[in-house]
């Protein structure tokens, strides 16, 4: 879609969350897909061709750390940044994964950083995390 900030695939079991995820996106002019699962994202992730993956961690059949490893070592999906939105989430981004953002969020903090991953892509990931850490707002209103 020409004019759009990027695409994103949205990955959650919840079909709450991926809705909510999706439309928060969406107002903020990103194309968005959705998959329920690790398997699902794998299945259209390639036809798709996403800018930002956002993934949770507990999923049926094929859970966000699984997912995550197999799209680093496939070269077509090697380089998309990933973004783990979960409750059970720690601090520190798992290997693999290039930015946390804990349930309940703020959907502009998910905005922002969906927005920047699309503009500056995985190189630069680090200072957004060190970003994000120091600018991290102590208010929620989303639930898991």
């Amino acid at each position: 879609m020409p004019g759009t900030p990027g695409r994103v695939l949205v990955v959650d079991d919840s079909q709450v969350i991926r809705q909510l995820i999706k439309v928060n996106l969406e107002l903020d002019g990103f194309e968005v897909m959705t998959a329920s699962d690790g398997a699902e994202c794998l299945e259209i992730v390639h036809h798709f061709r996403p800018d930002v993956i956002t993934l949770d961690l507990a999923m049926p059949r094929l859970d966000g750390l699984r997912t995550v490893g197999r799209l680093r070592v496939d070269p077509r999906t090697a380089e998309i940044p990933l973004v783990l939105v979960s409750a059970s989430a720690g601090r520190e981004p798992p290997r693999g994964i290039d930015a946390v953002l804990a349930k309940p969020f703020e959907p502009a903090e998910l905005v922002g950083l969906v927005r920047r991953l699309c503009e500056e892509g995985r190189a630069g990931v680090v200072q957004l995390a060190k970003s994000l850490a120091e600018c991290r707002h102590t208010s929620r209103t989303l639930a898991p």
